[in-house]
C-alpha cells in the first residue's frame, strides 16, 4: 500500500473543520430563527386572549386594549388588531345591556427572519388568531385592568 506523504495532508483537516463548522453554524442559526417564529406565534396568540378577556370586562372600545396587547408583541400595529361586540344570530343591534359575546381578531401580522438568505429579506405570514368569549360587565369602573 502506498502512502501519501504528510506534506500533501497538509490543510486537508481546516477544510473539513470548515465544512463541518458552516454546516454546524446553518443548523444552529436555523433553530434560532425556528425559535423566534414561535415565539412570536406563542405572543400572537397570547395577545389575542388578553385582548379578549380584557374586552369581555373593560368598557366597550376601551383604548387600553389595544394597547395592552401591544405590550406582548410590540411588532404589533393597532390597524391589525380588530374588536367586535356580537349577538348570537345577530338578531339585534349589539349594545352595553344586550351584546353577548366579544371577538378579538388579530390579522396581517407577519414575522421578519433576521439570517440574510441569497434571496433577501423573508418575511413569514402568520395566520390569523382569534378568540372570542361571552361578555361580563362592560364596566371599567373600580377595575384596575381597564383605562376608562
Amino acid at each position: 500500500m502506498r502512502r501519501t506523504p504528510a506534506r500533501r495532508q497538509r490543510g486537508a483537516m481546516a477544510v473539513e473543520f470548515g465544512v463541518s463548522a458552516f454546516l454546524f453554524l446553518m443548523a444552529l442559526l436555523g433553530a434560532m430563527e425556528v425559535g423566534r417564529l414561535l415565539w412570536t406565534w406563542n405572543a400572537a396568540a397570547e395577545a389575542t386572549r388578553l385582548g379578549a378577556r380584557l374586552a369581555a370586562v373593560c368598557g366597550r372600545n376601551d383604548s387600553d386594549i389595544k394597547t395592552r396587547m401591544i405590550e406582548r408583541l410590540p411588532a404589533l400595529k393597532k390597524s391589525q388588531i380588530s374588536l367586535a361586540y356580537t349577538n348570537p344570530g345577530d338578531v339585534a343591534a349589539c349594545n352595553d345591556v344586550n351584546c353577548r359575546f366579544v371577538r378579538v381578531e388579530l390579522q396581517g401580522h407577519t414575522h421578519a427572519l433576521l439570517v440574510p438568505l441569497p434571496s433577501g429579506g423573508i418575511s413569514i405570514k402568520l395566520p390569523t388568531f382569534s378568540t372570542t368569549l361571552p361578555r361580563e360587565v362592560f364596566n371599567s369602573a373600580n377595575n384596575p385592568a381597564c383605562s376608562s
